[in-house]
């Protein structure tokens, strides 16, 4: 049995035991979530398609750390102008591992 679910603004296939990492979530190392954007549920090639969710399905899922991800360089530059400007930025993550899908 697989779902797809949506946080962060962002979409994930995800099954039982599956570990993923997600944006910031706050809640604490070891603390139970709820995932109650469930888009789809598939099970041995049947699959139920919300509109937008799938009613009454829900994912839980422990979080296992809470880390920040590789840094990315963002470099502007306009030429002949002496116009450069250069950050960097770390995006928060959360660790999580599926426990159990409700459809």
């Amino acid at each position: 049995m697989y779902a797809v679910i949506k946080t962060g603004g962002k979409q994930y296939r995800v099954a039982k035991d599956d570990i993923i990492e997600v944006e910031k979530l706050d809640t604490a190392i070891g603390g139970s979530v709820t995932l109650d954007h469930v888009l789809l549920i598939g099970n041995d090639g049947n699959a139920k398609i919300g509109a937008p969710t799938v009613a009454g399905a829900s994912v839980k899922a422990t979080v296992l750390n809470q880390k920040k991800d590789d840094k990315i360089i963002v470099f502007k530059k306009k030429r002949r102008q002496n116009y450069r400007r250069k950050n960097g930025h770390r995006q928060n993550l959360t660790v999580l591992k599926i426990t159990d899908i409700k459809g």
